[in-house]
């Protein structure tokens, strides 16, 4: 970490915050009504939650501020794992015994839907001594201070590294600590991350194309397995910002089921289909086959293949000889469903510090 850069934009913020004591007031007051409504959520309470209390607890964080439908996201949680798997896992998160790294890691296999940014926020709104805020913000503030080996896409916040970040949050907190915010945590650390080092606002333009997704050959079954889920859900959320009816792991014949799917109702013309298989690892045939028995439905529009592009191209060598696919089958490499996704993203950031709609707490947008 560049300290000395560190050191003089932590000048700056305190200087700023001295000149406008009210911001500072407000944002004091911010942070300790957040971590106040948190706090009370003990794991007995969490265990208790109703519906309407999930919903509460998750629609408060700045990382749900993105989505106008709120309703969705949890409806999705619930109906994907029951409230009851929910609860428990989330007061396992929050309050279980064992290291955070552990309860990261199980937390992050046993419940989808709940990526680094919500995770992180509530661990930090919880445990502002411990925990930190992770999420597109922190890397572009972290990477400015020269920081190295951030996780750039969610599959790569693992237990460890969580930690890892943790710490480098606390190195910030013992700066700003030393410069004269007695009362600062890693909450605070968020607040001057968010004001002081936003000094890029595209990722694009600090990461270069060999930093991302690696080719499957170097993944290990489990990234895999979080890099699908992560494309397959961020297609659902770039569907839902669109307009779409967004499902995911949607059924089309018996033994099939198609990762992501987008639905219209369009005048006339009645149902309007879109549907997406990511591939990572395993079977182009199987991918094919899906695609083939979706084509079955006639609101079938159109058929997508998400991959990077190396797979894409024996998808599509694939795909020649298969005439009733060949002809309607696009291609989405997806690194640049990532970068759509978080275009979208700060498009709905943006919208949302208008506050047209009101919410609570609202103040920041974060994605997901």
């Amino acid at each position: 970490m560049n300290t000395d850069r560190l050191r003089r934009h932590i000048k700056a913020y305190l200087r700023k915050l001295k000149e406008d004591p009210i911001k500072f007031e407000e944002a004091f007051n911010e942070r300790r009504e957040r971590t106040a409504y948190y706090q009370r959520w003990s794991a007995e309470r969490i265990h208790q939650m109703s519906e309407a209390d999930l919903f509460e607890y998750i629609s408060k964080l700045w990382a749900m501020l993105m989505w106008g439908n709120k309703q969705y996201v949890v409806d999705k949680l619930i109906a994907d794992h029951g409230l009851s798997r929910v609860t428990t896992e989330l007061a396992e998160l929050v309050w279980g015994k064992p290291p955070v790294e552990a309860r990261w890691d199980h937390f992050r296999v046993s419940i989808k839907g709940m990526g680094p940014a919500m995770m992180s926020e509530i661990l930090c709104h919880s445990h502002p001594d411990d925990c930190m805020l992770w999420n597109r913000r922190a890397y572009v503030g972290l990477h400015y201070l020269g920081v190295k080996d951030l996780p750039r896409y969610d599959y790569q916040v693992t237990g460890k590294k969580y930690a890892e970040l943790s710490e480098q949050g606390k190195e910030i907190e013992k700066e700003m600590r030393a410069l004269g915010d007695t009362n600062a945590n890693l909450l605070s650390v968020d607040y001057f991350i968010w004001d002081e080092l936003q000094v890029k606002d595209s990722l694009s333009q600090i990461q270069e194309q060999s930093e991302l997704v690696p080719e499957p050959e170097k993944l290990t079954p489990i990234s895999a397995e979080f890099i699908h889920d992560e494309i397959r859900d961020k297609l659902a959320a770039i569907g839902q910002w669109l307009g779409f009816l967004c499902k995911t792991e949607v059924k089309v014949a018996d033994g099939s089921k198609v990762d992501t799917v987008w639905e219209a109702t369009i005048g006339n013309l009645g149902r309007v289909i879109y549907v997406f298989e990511v591939q990572t690892k395993g079977s182009i045939d199987s991918l094919i086959l899906n695609l083939l028995k979706s084509l079955n439905n006639a609101a079938v529009q159109g058929v997508v293949a998400v991959s990077d592009a190396t797979q894409l191209e024996k998808i599509r060598k694939h795909a020649a000889g298969v005439p009733n696919l060949r002809d309607k089958l696009k291609y989405w490499d997806y690194t640049e469903v990532q970068r759509v996704h978080e275009a979208l993203a700060g498009v709905n950031e943006g919208i949302n510090r208008l506050g047209l709609v009101p919410q609570g707490f609202l103040s920041r947008a974060e994605p997901v």
